[in-house]
């Protein structure tokens, strides 16, 4: 049963966590299983890619934690915790740190090479269940407890840089569940319990040596008419939209970013549970995790032939053709004339080696993107081969000889 689900940076892969503690890579264009393996004996509750796509990160509720080398699916190092793992996430940039949530304790900053910072709340003592997460690019670690309160930490230092309350109304306040970046720009979303999604703008969150601010939120999103609580909000690729699963059912909310409209209400099989959703990084597609079954949600697509053939004409019925006089001559007497004088350029050099990049992966930060890993090769399995699909060699033959006299002898 599948709990929860992670993309890769760009997009090709897909991660899943299961409550047998097995962790199963898909491709997502050939939607086949590029990689699986036994990552815990407990389920697994969390997973996070590294930016460059070459270890995967899994937390789980057996108190362990493992990155895996995901062309191998050898695990490279393996941490345990006092507690359950509620969440791991891979530093935005740096692929040697990585920021760990575990279960009524204090959130903890880890370097592969096993030194451990517990991030420090002197004026929160006795908090419990508290959520952490990096910011768009590592600079910043946000935190948000029960009581509505979000800390902003110095990723590097771990002090305090400021703070703020999410309130519900004029005093009320509220816990925080979640927080959720965008790719692209500085809004970040914070799921509450008082089922309304606030989306903040990163920017206006300024350093103020631990002293606490007001921020008020760009937008508030919410389902005024079922009153639904959210299991998960996510940022689309382009951070223009938002999508939320209900925690009651199957169903996954969708709003414009700019102006707070809901724009889509997707509906899933009456009866299942969400337990996750995903967006894909550039694509509008959706994967969602509903009674250990993942859905992908995308749009229907429509032929348009005359993007290829701008005279192509879909026919209703068939209608009968006339065939010119001259249309399969092998010199069209019909055509126009061509001015001999006009120039060709029939050797045109392409090139078909150098890669550029794709700018839907590009950060206007970040200069040095580094080897990245895309897609993973599969080594086809074959059960039944042919006669002479491999050439044996000759210590070969002979021990196959051997084995099938010493099969008759018995």
């Amino acid at each position: 049963m599948t709990l929860t689900c992670a993309f890769n940076r760009h997009g090709s892969l897909l991660a899943a966590g299961s409550t047998d503690g097995r962790i199963v890579i898909f491709d997502v264009i050939t939607r086949g299983i590029a990689r699986h393996f036994q990552a815990h004996v407990h389920p697994v509750c969390s997973l996070s890619w590294s930016r460059n796509g070459f270890l995967l990160l899994s937390g789980s509720m057996d108190w362990t934690i493992s990155v895996w080398e995901v062309l191998k699916g050898e695990c490279l190092y393996k941490y345990r915790f006092p507690s359950p793992i509620l969440r791991v996430q891979f530093h935005p940039i740096e692929t040697d740190v990585f920021l760990v949530c575990p279960m009524k304790l204090r959130p903890v900053v880890v370097k592969i090479n096993g030194d451990q910072k517990h991030i420090n709340f002197d004026e929160e003592g006795g908090e419990q269940n508290i959520f952490a997460s990096f910011d768009r690019l590592g600079n910043r670690i946000f935190t948000g407890n029960s009581r509505g309160k979000v800390l902003v930490f110095d990723s590097k230092t771990l002090e305090l840089s400021t703070s703020f309350q999410v309130t519900s109304g004029s005093s009320t306040t509220t816990g925080i569940k979640s927080i959720e970046f965008a790719r692209k720009g500085s809004n970040f979303l914070v799921n509450s319990s008082d089922r309304t999604i606030r989306v903040y703008d990163g920017d206006l969150v300024k350093a103020t040596n631990g002293e606490p601010q007001q921020v008020e939120p760009v937008q508030k999103l919410q389902d005024l008419v079922n009153r639904t609580q959210w299991k998960k909000c996510c940022f689309s690729g382009d951070a223009e939209f938002i999508c939320a699963g209900s925690a009651r059912q199957h169903d996954l909310y969708i709003w414009d970013m700019a102006h707070g409209n809901l724009v889509k209400i997707l509906h899933g099989q009456k009866g299942e549970h969400l337990l996750d959703v995903v967006w894909h990084p550039n694509r509008p597609v959706i994967a969602s995790v509903a009674n250990s079954v993942i859905s992908i949600w995308a749009q229907t697509h429509a032929e348009n032939w005359s993007a290829y053939a701008p005279n192509f004409k879909e026919l209703d019925e068939n209608e009968e053709y006339e065939e010119r006089e001259s249309e399969f001559d092998i010199e069209d007497e019909d055509k126009s004339v061509e001015d001999k004088d006009e120039s060709r350029e029939d050797n045109i050099e392409v090139d078909v080696v150098s890669c550029d990049p794709i700018k839907a992966y590009i950060d206007s930060d970040i200069e040095d993107e580094g080897e990245v890993l895309t897609f993973i090769p599969i080594t086809p399995e074959i059960e039944d081969p042919e006669e002479g699909f491999w050439a044996m060699t000759k210590e070969e033959a002979e021990n196959l000889e051997k084995m099938k006299q010493d099969e008759k002898k018995r």
